[in-house]
């Protein structure tokens, strides 16, 4: 992966511009900063203070930023205490934030990215795809998973079909003009009626040997979903980055309470996710 990013870290006061709310307590922030949206990288993170009653503060990854108007996106999801909290800020609030941290996703040669994201892990996916949207050298696809609604309305795509049925997409790759399908259990109308790995198995059988060449995976999502990502990769022997989510005490490495075990050339390493990370080769970690 990259080399730390460290220096680029920011601590400041953010103004949040709008605030929406989304089925299965999912929301989207927009937040003020000039610093952190010229700066940031796919797959880099914010550390957010949630609450002046509640001291640690929470790691979101970032879903997008709008250089010409100073701004990020976050969305999250409300899992526990500190994002209930979070989700009761306001338009107009200040929230304290540090950020952008890690070391992102690595963009290499490969012609054919396919990005897999499930639950909050499709974040980071969407800003590989907002990087690259507008490079005619890459030709992605991004799958997204949710076993709750999705935190956007799906629409039918005109862009390319993948398999029979599966017709929906995110509005805003499609803006984009990405291919994009989506995935559930939950019978959702459009949506593939399987696991993000099932799509794409789908998607990787239908290439030629040349296309496979020029395939490499983007991930980020639950723990054994990335696990089943990573075995997909071993499977077709392809490169596959993936980007972990961790439970995060300062955030910026001093306290190595995020660290996951790695085996690099075959020796053990411990690593933090936070600074060594998010991103890690997938084949060092699983």
């Amino acid at each position: 992966m990259s080399k730390s990013n460290r220096g680029t870290i920011k601590s400041c006061n953010c103004q949040i511009l709008a605030h929406y709310k989304f089925e299965g307590d999912q929301y989207i922030l927009t937040i003020e900063s000039e610093e952190i949206a010229k700066l940031t990288l796919p797959g880099q993170f914010v550390h957010v203070t949630v609450s002046d009653s509640i001291s640690l503060r929470r790691p979101i990854s970032i879903m997008s930023v709008d250089i010409e108007n100073s701004t990020f996106d976050l969305l999250y999801k409300v899992v526990g205490e500190g994002t209930r909290k979070l989700s009761e800020s306001r338009v107009g609030e200040k929230l304290s934030i540090i950020g952008p941290i890690g070391n992102g996703f690595n963009l290499t040669n490969k012609k054919l990215p396919l990005l897999i994201g499930g639950g909050v892990g499709m974040p980071p996916m969407i800003a590989i795809a907002q990087q690259i949207k507008d490079n005619g050298y890459y030709d992605p696809l991004v799958i997204l998973g949710s076993e709750v609604p999705f935190p956007f309305t799906p629409e039918k795509s005109n862009i390319g079909p993948l398999c029979d049925g599966v017709t929906h997409t995110m509005p805003l790759l499609e803006e984009w003009g990405i291919a994009c399908r989506l995935t559930s259990m939950q019978g959702f109308d459009g949506v593939f009626n399987g696991y993000v790995t099932d799509l794409a198995r789908e998607y990787l059988d239908d290439l030629s040997k040349s296309e496979l060449s020029q395939v490499e995976i983007f991930s980020c999502g639950p723990h054994q979903m990335l696990e089943s990502v990573a075995s997909l990769a071993v499977e077709y022997n392809l490169p596959c980055q993936v980007s972990l989510e961790e439970f995060m005490a300062c955030g910026v490495g001093g306290c190595a309470g995020c660290v996951v075990e790695a085996k690099i050339d075959n020796i053990k390493h411990m690593k933090r996710v936070c600074v060594d990370g998010p991103v890690f080769n997938s084949r060092d970690i699983f």
